[in-house]
């Protein structure tokens, strides 16, 4: 049985979501960041966190690898090429999508007012675009990232997706938005949405 804490509108979702896909038993602890049961377990007060055997494991992406490479499952065998192309493509979803998200929501509302720089979006919209057209000229043809099958960056990317949306980060290209579309329609986030 695993254990994740965190609430949905944060990278946690991508957790549970995935154990959905892998149709895992949880239990659910809705808890935000830097909230006492967190720092209990991270003290860095983070989420999500997922309790293994006692054992906090932090980072969204470190807890998706460590799911699939236990399950075998949303993942290529370590040491393919295949497994390098997909680790390609999540070090690409970390470092062009969910970074500049995660820079535009610490100018809006996590760093101290006097810190924030408002004007620092536009620059980072602007990158969200042009990172959009790298992602569509790497995208196999489908109907997921990497080919027939469902792979960690499809979890990566639909979040970060999702949360362009919230953030009012515009999707441009059409490819994308079409898999984006395909990906919000299947049941295992369907139901970690609903928690």
């Amino acid at each position: 049985m695993y254990t994740v804490i965190g609430g949905i509108k944060s990278r946690t979702l991508r957790v549970l979501w995935m154990l959905e896909e892998l149709g895992l038993d949880y239990d659910h602890v809705a808890a935000g960041p830097r909230s006492p049961g967190v720092v209990a377990v991270n003290p860095a007060g983070k989420v999500p966190v997922l309790v293994v055997d006692g054992t906090p494991i932090t980072d969204s992406t470190a807890i998706l690898g460590y799911l699939a490479d236990k399950h075998g499952a949303l993942t290529f065998a370590a040491g393919t090429l295949d497994r390098a192309r997909q680790d390609s493509m999540t070090q690409f979803l970390l470092d062009e999508f969910d970074a500049a998200l995660w820079m535009a929501a610490r100018h809006s509302f996590i760093l101290p007012e006097e810190l924030r720089e408002a004007s620092i979006k536009n620059s980072l919209k602007w990158e969200f675009e042009r990172s959009q057209k790298t992602l569509v000229a790497r995208m196999a043809e489908g109907p997921f990232l990497m080919g027939p099958v469902m792979t960690v960056p499809d979890i990566i990317l639909t979040h970060c997706g999702n949360w362009a949306e919230t953030a009012r980060f515009p999707i441009t290209e059409p490819k994308l938005a079409a898999y984006l579309a395909r990906m919000r329609d299947r049941p295992a986030l369907k139901r970690a949405l609903a928690q």
